[in-house]
């Protein structure tokens, strides 16, 4: 069920480990959030073009984690600091490039999500 995306700079492309982030992220977070590691989606989008702050040089990582409703603003706290350790983990250093990673976690209306595996 948790619906993960990920936003990240073009010049992060090498930097990024995207695949090992992913892959801690739903062994880290599915036991807060009592979800299966199967349930997890992730998703990745390139962002190629950014301005931050004053436009001098600088990257990006944002990260959106959906869950269903019902969760405690303390568990989402948690999911969030977990996945911001995570995502620092698996970015490495780009020299002369500040980088600035933020998250969201939010609510996804637990009668209107459906799923269907084939």
């Amino acid at each position: 069920m948790p619906q993960i995306t990920v936003e990240y700079s073009a010049e992060l492309t090498e930097a990024f480990d995207r695949r090992a982030f992913a892959l801690a992220l739903h062994q880290a977070v599915g036991p807060l959030v009592s979800a299966e590691v199967a349930a997890f989606k992730t998703r990745f989008r390139q962002i190629e073009e950014s301005v931050i702050g004053d436009g001098s040089p600088a990257a990006m990582i944002h990260v959106r984690v959906g869950l269903l409703t019902g969760r405690p603003v303390e568990l989402k706290q948690e999911v969030g600091r977990v996945s911001l350790g995570i995502a620092r983990d698996h970015l490495k250093p780009v020299e002369g490039l500040p980088t600035q990673v933020t998250l969201e976690v939010y609510d996804m209306d637990r009668e209107q999500y459906q799923k269907l595996v084939l």
